[in-house]
């Protein structure tokens, strides 16, 4: 008998996946490039929609299609300003969430591997945001032309 486990099933199903994103949610809360982008005071709709996006993704309940329809994650996220640096952030507030759900090992790298991918595709302009911190840039300046020390 073969096993038809969900992945969703896998890695223990709703909870799992209300864990993950409470703690999602709670780092971007505080997070003061990330926070701007969600325009309700209260985070809990798109902690809902989150959490429903992912379960189905995984193979759990389709509530997500059956309340909003076909997801067109690009789509949906194309109003928001999404740069390198919010990706960035968006990937670290994650990582800390999927650390918290200590999940086995191979679950643990297949739902990171998704996620990393998910958050490179929602990247929709290298334009800095101008809110935030000023990033900082520890890499070298290279010259203009290869061999010459230009200063512009």
């Amino acid at each position: 008998m073969t096993d038809t486990r969900s992945f969703y099933d896998e890695i223990g199903g709703h909870g799992t996946f209300v864990r993950l994103v409470d703690v999602f949610y709670r780092e971007v809360a505080g997070d003061d490039v990330l926070r701007p982008m969600y325009p309700e005071d209260d985070l809990g709709p798109a902690a809902d929609r989150l959490r429903m996006f992912l379960e189905q993704y995984w193979g759990g309940p389709t509530t997500y299609s059956e309340q909003r329809g076909h997801p067109r994650l690009r789509m949906r996220h194309r109003p928001f300003h999404v740069d390198p640096d919010a990706r960035d952030r968006w990937l670290r507030h994650m990582r800390t969430a999927v650390d918290e759900l200590e999940l086995a090992p191979l679950h643990e790298a297949t739902l990171w591997d998704y996620l990393e991918r998910a958050a490179h595709a929602m990247v929709n302009t290298f334009e800095p945001a101008g809110i935030g911190p000023a990033p900082t840039s520890h890499a070298p300046s290279l010259p203009l032309r290869p061999g010459r020390a230009d200063t512009a």
